[in-house]
């Protein structure tokens, strides 16, 4: 490009005047280096320019570690949990007897939520049913389209 040019002919003339009793290898070397410097330094500036997506590490060991204490809480959670229905099954049954220091109104809460989910589980499916139902189900339809067809003939015979 026309500017680094400009300025590498600046340069190279004041590198001359300060490297004159220098032997001319060393004199060439330290021009090339310097170029491949300025090159560098106007590639970084061309890609800066641009959007260019920036490339992000991962930390391997911050994710081993991560999932590893996941793991270690969802087995404690679930430990938790069994031992919170291990004590209420005990409650229920009444182990323990009149020991008990616990809030009244929490037991009466959780016993009434077991009701319902048994309630819930006890609910009625109906079974398959057989051609003959499908029979009936066509009959039922064949006959309310005949009412609802008898009953618009109606309402025009009364309209008239």
């Amino acid at each position: 490009s026309p500017s680094t040019s400009v300025s590498s002919g600046i340069n190279a003339e004041y590198g001359d005047e300060q490297l004159i009793y220098w032997p001319n290898f060393t004199i060439h070397k330290c021009k090339q280096r310097y170029t491949k410097i300025i090159q560098y330094l106007i590639r970084m500036r061309k890609l800066r320019k641009k959007n260019v997506k920036k490339l992000v590490s991962r930390d391997l060991k911050m994710e081993k570690r991560e999932s590893r204490r996941e793991a270690k809480a969802l087995a404690a959670a679930q430990l938790d949990q069994s031992i919170e229905k291990e004590l209420l099954e005990r409650l229920k049954k009444g182990t323990y007897g009149d020991i008990y220091n616990i809030n009244q109104d929490v037991f009466e809460k959780v016993v009434d939520q077991d009701e319902e989910e048994e309630e819930e589980a006890e609910s009625e499916f109906v079974e398959d049913f057989d051609e003959s139902d499908l029979e009936d189900i066509e009959d039922y339809e064949l006959e309310m389209e005949t009412t609802e067809s008898g009953k618009a003939k109606q309402k025009i015979k009364v309209g008239n």
